[in-house]
């Protein structure tokens, strides 16, 4: 199996509390930020999938935090989909901070909408493999 699709983010100063930590809501904006990039590295954009009539939505979302990341941190958002044959799939990331401590394992059940019944399409994987130009990148 190759590498997960990774995507390198820089921790801000806004992003931390009074602990002097990440947030926690930020944690799934890091998440939906690798999404986002593996979407457009696969040439899957917005725009595409708006003239399709879908949008991917999030069902489901577990953050298990190990370690802590303070600003000025880098960290590794990987992102993985893992295809059940279904009207879902599961989405599985992991943030490593650069020196390879392990700081969160997200993991998300997600789908594509129907932006016209408002319903779940039952074949999400069949649309990423007709928009994506690289459709590997999901492991399809």
């Amino acid at each position: 199996m190759s590498e997960p699709f990774s995507v390198r983010i820089t921790v801000r100063g806004y992003e931390t509390d009074t602990q002097g930590h990440v947030n926690q809501s930020v944690y799934v904006n890091y998440a939906e930020h690798a999404r986002w990039s593996l979407l457009q590295a696969a040439g899957i954009t917005q725009a595409a999938l708006i003239a399709r009539g879908v949008g991917p939505v999030a069902l489901e979302t577990t953050i298990r935090y190990r370690r802590e990341l303070l600003a000025g941190d880098e960290v590794d958002v990987t992102c993985v989909f893992e295809w059940s044959g279904g009207k879902t799939f599961r989405i599985e990331q992991v943030m490593r901070k650069a020196d390879g401590t392990v700081a969160a394992e997200l993991t998300a059940v997600g789908g594509l909408l129907d932006l016209t019944s408002r319903r779940m399409v039952p074949d999400p994987q069949h649309h990423f493999k007709e928009l994506a130009s690289d459709p590997g990148l999901f492991g399809l």
